[in-house]
């Protein structure tokens, strides 16, 4: 009988270890790592350091736009194995998944989804919230914050991270985005 209860309490240890390992995954895939890689690596660079001329704010809002669409982009483009092994990747859309290589097999399983669009805003504040833990994008936008404001950001990550994690591992997505493990067409 105690051979049972170690055994169920095993099994039990392995399934709550096995979800929270999905959950990780699932929440990785989501998160902009890339873009946050690239906004950290070229925010130095283009903020002069906070020190922030005209020039130098153009050039980070245009680095902050093209970062949050990357991020939001990635939310919408999926990927699968074809019949003859090679991957194929492309964008949902209201129809199924668009690919620029392969019109013969049916994609319409592939169709755009109200949580693509909730994953999509949701990896987009994620991404602002790394933009707003960024001194030199702060000293370059803002120069002048005050200690309320900053008591803000510090406040806000922590609850940005809660809402987010939870919604991207309670409701899982089934994109495997460009750089992600594909699935098999069922052609």
């Amino acid at each position: 009988m105690g051979g049972t209860t170690s055994s169920t309490s095993s099994t039990s240890t392995t399934t709550v270890s096995s979800s929270a390992l999905t959950g990780v995954g699932n929440l990785i895939k989501l998160l902009p790592t890339g873009t946050v890689f690239l906004f950290q690596f070229l925010s130095p660079v283009l903020t002069n350091n906070g020190q922030c001329d005209t020039i130098n704010k153009y050039l980070t809002g245009i680095l902050l736009g093209v970062c949050g669409i990357s991020c939001m982009f990635s939310s919408f483009t999926d990927s699968y194995t074809s019949s003859d092994g090679v991957i194929h990747y492309g964008v949902a859309t209201a129809k199924g998944l668009w690919t620029p290589t392969d019109g013969s097999v049916n994609l319409t399983e592939y169709k755009l989804r109200i949580a693509d669009f909730v994953h999509a805003f949701l990896s987009v504040t994620v991404f602002m919230v790394v933009v707003l833990l960024n001194p030199n994008t702060v000293d370059c936008f803002y120069p002048s914050f005050e200690s309320t404001q900053t008591t803000l950001l510090k406040v806000l990550p922590p609850i940005v991270a809660t809402l987010s994690s939870s919604v991207f591992v309670t409701f899982p997505t089934t994109r495997h985005g460009i750089g992600y493990p594909t699935t098999t067409s069922s052609s």
